[in-house]
């Protein structure tokens, strides 16, 4: 049977991020609240519970989920390289509603799907959700709802539609924004070789961030609105 904590109040708050912990380490499902919509929340290194995931929202192989962070340090753990471009999204726009896509770290043993060998990574910006980062370390972190249906924007929305299927839910109050993240490919920045053309960031979903702040900070890096390059 599901717990669910209210996370407004300290002592609840301690005793969720506790039994929040308890559960990821046991490869169960969590949900966490972040400042985009509420997130269904999994061990990343667990090829077992990360399925457990997919299969609570309905959803295949083929939309592995991204994963959360607490800062730059798990980003850096978790990808190939971070270029000079991604640097600065990360400081204008980190924490906050943006994934960014780009190489996996060859070195690391996870299943996260058919990921084509790159993970998308985003730091939310939500102390609950930082908090129980920063104890399991990387979540692997889908938006808490069943695929097809509108995301949750809040604790009750989340469990009326994922139930007993999840372990923990961590209540704080209806998401900042109720905006999914913006996602945005930036494996072309590392994956093309040093004679070949320059690599751009492309946006794949429109979302909290907009593609005029995007430009603001990546400029000519950014590939325009028609798609050309």
């Amino acid at each position: 049977m599901s717990s669910v904590y209210d996370c407004r109040d300290g002592d609840r708050l301690l005793a969720g991020l506790r039994h929040a912990r308890q559960a990821i380490a046991r490869g169960e499902l969590v949900v966490v609240p972040t400042d985009t919509v509420y997130g269904l929340a999994a061990d990343a290194f667990s090829p077992k519970a990360v399925q457990r995931l997919l299969d609570a929202k309905g959803r295949g192989r083929s939309q592995p989920p991204p994963v959360l962070v607490s800062g730059r340090p798990m980003l850096t753990a978790l990808v190939e390289e971070v270029p000079e471009a991604v640097e600065r999204l990360v400081a204008e726009f980190w924490p906050g509603g943006l994934t960014i896509i780009l190489p996996a770290q060859p070195s690391l043993s996870w299943d996260l799907g058919d990921t084509q060998g790159t993970v998308a990574v985003r730091m939310p910006d939500r102390k609950v959700a930082l908090e129980l980062l920063t104890d399991t370390g990387p979540l692997a972190v889908s938006s808490a709802n069943l695929t097809g249906r509108p995301a949750a924007v809040s604790s009750i929305d989340a469990e009326a539609m994922l139930g007993d299927s999840v372990a923990v839910y961590l209540d704080d109050g209806p998401s900042l924004t109720g905006l999914a993240s913006t996602i945005v490919d930036a494996t072309s920045l590392v994956q093309r070789g040093a004679d070949g053309p320059p690599g751009q960031v492309r946006i794949l979903r429109d979302g909290a961030i907009t593609r005029e702040e995007l430009a603001r900070v990546l400029g000519d890096v950014l590939v325009p609105a028609d798609g050309a390059a």
